[in-house]
């Protein structure tokens, strides 16, 4: 007798798109087709219940009351911990840190990790890196004299990875990339890329902010030092954020904000600070995005994140051959380990003017440089149009998306 399989349900975007409210919303009298994941992705009832709930019949600040209030809101902060920590599968949950998104975990592990790093020290970071992935370094760069080596792309929008083995050396403090581009796509081989930091000697600073809502993620498998992702992009609320530390890391590293919760005993001598993740945490937080958050970590870990994996690359797929019959229309980022957003430009078309059409049609996709400056320079263009899917995205807004192109094409013949 076999043994018995567990599976889940069928995907059923139908019944995943009931669970956003704002789907529902039309814009300029026709369906909102809400294709501007990558930029911040809606969110399901739960969490919006979750976060009413929280100011209905928590509200109170956490950690250092004894009230009843403080208590519930203090244990509905800290189950939001241990759910981050089993979405992430760290250690322990101390080594999750709530910040207010990917750009703050950022700065925090650059002024905090990088606070005993001298002149001539290096940090490596790609072509593909969103601008909050550049310019703490270029910060720590300007002051304090140490040195930022860019891996090379590719035409395709890979990391040319003979370059990047190439540019490490015993220099190198730490290598921070993107585990996926939010411009292109393209999934880097980020444990090959570990794998080479390792050999260097190098710490690992992962920033998976675009990975986060499209693909599993296991830090302990991956073996990165450091995962940092945005609740928002994970149709969870705005400001709140994680950052994942080796616990042995974060022991060692000074506190960055100084403040409440972050101390143990204060004097004008001295301060003791307090154990981590706390000593990270200074000041009232963003307790209400905490508490959404969890909702938003069970709500894709149900559905599960290889499942939504499949149904955006069969949206990838099904798009990519779609525009690209579009004459005049040329596709970046082409690599072949991709998640589900295009890139594009339109011959003869400014990307505002498509962007501005296609909301007259109810379309929204977003236009410029998608704070990657550097990637639109690596191909010489100022700005592209970008369409990007979430998990309730569907075949027939693929085809909203060609048609309102069209559009776009006819009103500049």
């Amino acid at each position: 007798m076999r043994a018995a399989v567990e599976t889940r349900p069928a995907y059923d975007v139908r019944k995943v798109r009931e669970d956003f409210p704002i789907l529902s919303t039309r814009v300029h009298g026709k369906p909102l087709v809400y294709l501007d994941n990558a930029a911040t992705s809606q969110k399901p009832r739960a969490v919006i219940d979750a976060m009413r709930s929280y100011y209905e019949t928590l509200n109170s600040n956490i950690h250092r009351g004894v009230h009843h209030l403080s208590e519930l809101a203090t244990r509905a902060f800290e189950a939001a911990r241990l759910k981050a920590a089993r979405f992430l599968n760290a250690a322990d949950p101390k080594e999750i840190v709530f910040v207010r998104g990917a750009t703050e975990a950022i700065n925090l592990v650059a002024q905090s990790f990088g606070a005993g790093w001298k002149a001539g020290d290096e940090v490596l970071v790609t072509h593909l890196e969103h601008h909050s992935n550049i310019v703490p370094w270029q910060i720590l760069r300007d002051t304090r004299g140490i040195v930022l080596r860019v891996a090379p792309i590719d035409d395709r929008g890979e990391v040319v990875l003979e370059e990047f083995e190439r540019l490490l050396s015993p220099r190198t403090k730490l290598v921070s990339v993107a585990h996926v581009s939010n411009a292109l796509g393209t999934v880097n081989p980020v444990q090959r890329m570990i794998k080479l930091a390792r050999g260097a000697g190098a710490a690992v600073l992962l920033d998976g902010a675009q990975a986060v809502p499209h693909l599993p993620v296991d830090v302990r498998a991956l073996d990165c030092d450091f995962y940092a992702f945005s609740g928002h992009k994970l149709y969870g609320p705005t400001g709140i954020g994680v950052l994942y530390g080796k616990a042995a890391l974060l022991e060692k590293m000074p506190p960055w904000q100084g403040g409440g919760d972050m101390i143990l005993s204060v004097s004008f001598e001295k301060t003791v600070y307090n154990r981590i993740p706390h000593k990270f945490e200074a000041g009232t937080p963003h307790i209400e995005g905490v508490i959404g958050l969890a909702p938003a970590l069970d709500y894709v870990t149900g559905l599960g994140l290889a499942a939504i994996a499949a149904h955006e690359h069969d949206l990838l797929v099904y798009a990519t051959a779609a525009l690209s019959e579009i004459q005049g229309l040329r596709i970046y980022g082409t690599a072949r380990d991709k998640a589900g957003v295009l890139s594009f430009t339109l011959e003869g078309v400014h990307p505002h003017d498509i962007g501005t059409i296609l909301d007259q049609e109810g379309l929204a996709i977003r236009t410029g440089h998608h704070c990657a400056q550097p990637v639109m320079e690596r191909y010489g263009i100022a700005a592209t149009a970008r369409a990007s899917f979430g998990l309730y995205n569907t075949r027939p807004e693929v085809d909203a998306l060609v048609a309102g192109l069209r559009r776009v094409r006819e009103v500049f013949a």
